[in-house]
């Protein structure tokens, strides 16, 4: 069964790889290495279709294959998506979590709430998340990544 503490380990874990790629910012070749991994590490883009849809994307607002979502994170001269600025290379210099909940399951766990990106100005951008966990070969996955910016009513 997934805990909650596996829960709250990976979005700590995912925060701190989002931060590692933007401190290589300059270093596009070590950023998109970086970032390859951290696809690896997290998502399950092996296994299978990955839910994918990222924050700041209006043109190709769904990623489901690991290029598309690299291109999202690090983008450059040849991202795929021609919208796509590198959201990971901003760069952010904390990420933190705030669940408004959390559900487990046998093999699958959701969480939704917002997250925080603060950048090297230490402004905090508010971001609403919804990701879907299972686990793949003992190894907890994100296959649901949705996230959006809060609505802005005025």
């Amino acid at each position: 069964m997934i805990r909650k503490e596996d829960i709250l380990k990976i979005q700590t874990k995912w925060g701190s790889g989002i931060v590692e790629i933007g401190i290589h910012k300059d270093d596009i070749v070590k950023s998109k290495s970086l970032a390859s991994d951290f696809l690896d590490q997290f998502y399950s883009f092996e296994y299978g279709i990955v839910l994918f849809k990222p924050t700041k994307c209006s043109d190709s607002q769904f990623r489901p294959t690991k290029e598309m979502a690299l291109s999202y994170f690090v983008a450059g001269e040849n991202a795929i998506c021609k919208e796509d600025k590198g959201f990971a290379i901003n760069p952010w210099v904390n990420v933190r979590f705030e669940n408004s909940n959390i559900i487990l399951d046998e093999d699958k766990a959701f969480a939704m709430g917002n997250y925080f990106f603060t950048d090297e100005n230490d402004s905090i951008v508010k971001v609403e998340y919804t990701f879907g966990y299972k686990l793949f070969e003992g190894e907890l996955k994100i296959f649901l990544h949705h996230s959006s910016l809060p609505y802005n009513h005025a």
